[in-house]
């Protein structure tokens, strides 16, 4: 096998009430700052990353070379959204692609948000988690809802 430079984006989207937002803006949640936390899971996120050969049947042991976790408002992306935006992006230089290792850190990074917020909505719920970008590899390049 070839190795080639694989970078995928995964993203995923957490919504939860107007008043649980704001107490995420504000850094004042009771478990505390939900989304500093959430940026220490990049941490926890890389660590997942790193692990999703041990979560996932098939999926073999990747040599990542960079991970990043993202948060932004919801309601930059989609007018009306309350809820926090999350991406994550995956470097490889390898044989196979990181899009998993990319997926799973969105989901675990996502899950962070739930666990610090459940005390105050149980309600909250996460969508839209997919593969936004993939570029490299036998496949060449992925940008979802382009055309081809």
């Amino acid at each position: 096998m070839i190795s080639a430079h694989r970078i995928p984006i995964a993203s995923g989207r957490f919504e939860m009430l107007p008043a649980t937002l704001a107490l995420v803006e504000a850094g004042t949640a009771k478990k505390g700052d939900v989304l500093g936390i959430a940026r220490i899971d990049d941490i926890d996120g890389i660590m997942v990353a790193k692990k999703t050969n041990d979560l996932l049947p098939l999926c073999r042991e990747l040599a990542l070379a960079r991970i990043a976790i993202e948060f932004e408002a919801a309601s930059a992306r989609q007018p009306g959204a309350t809820g926090i935006f999350c991406a994550a992006t995956v470097e490889t230089v390898g044989p196979t692609g990181v899009e998993m290792e990319a997926l799973t850190a969105v989901q675990v990074a996502l899950l962070t948000i739930y666990d610090m917020c459940k005390a105050v909505d149980r309600g909250m719920s996460i969508h839209d988690v997919r593969v936004l970008e993939k570029h490299g590899g036998k496949s060449g390049s992925f940008v979802a809802g382009a055309a081809g």
